[in-house]
């Protein structure tokens, strides 16, 4: 097991990027690395940060404004080689089409839940590592 995974959390919120943190914890399973938290509150921030490579999961807020997180998930699907799996965050049950549509992995709802975010982000961490590996 790597000694650590790195996990970007894009909001334009700083609150959401602390729930998110919060939520997940340094661990949020026994079976994953500790995980470390880059925040980035802008799109041009999260593609700068992609590209320098390392990053093993996204969160994005899909109601983040100017850019919301489902149309940031389906631009680094797009464009970003060997784009790291996507665990969107949406406003409602109802968008879970439109998490589907932007090519997520997963998708939880806003408020986060501590234990849907946890299970959701260690799901993706462990498909991710996997293949890694």
């Amino acid at each position: 097991m790597q000694s650590s995974a790195t996990v970007l959390v894009y909001s334009d919120d700083a609150n959401t990027r602390a729930q998110v943190r919060l939520a997940a914890g340094r661990r949020p399973a026994a079976d994953v690395p500790p995980v470390e938290y880059i925040e980035c509150a802008t799109l041009p921030a999260v593609l700068e940060r992609l590209e320098k490579g390392g990053v093993d999961v996204c969160v994005l807020d899909g109601e983040a404004v100017p850019a919301g997180g489902m149309g940031v998930c389906r631009q680094i699907k797009d464009e970003v080689f060997q784009c790291p799996p996507v665990l969107l965050l949406i406003g409602r049950p109802q968008d879970a089409w439109l998490a589907t549509w932007s090519r997520a992995e997963a998708a939880v709802t806003l408020p986060v839940d501590p234990v849907e975010l946890a299970e959701s982000l260690a799901g993706l961490l462990r498909s991710h590592l996997s293949v890694e590996a």
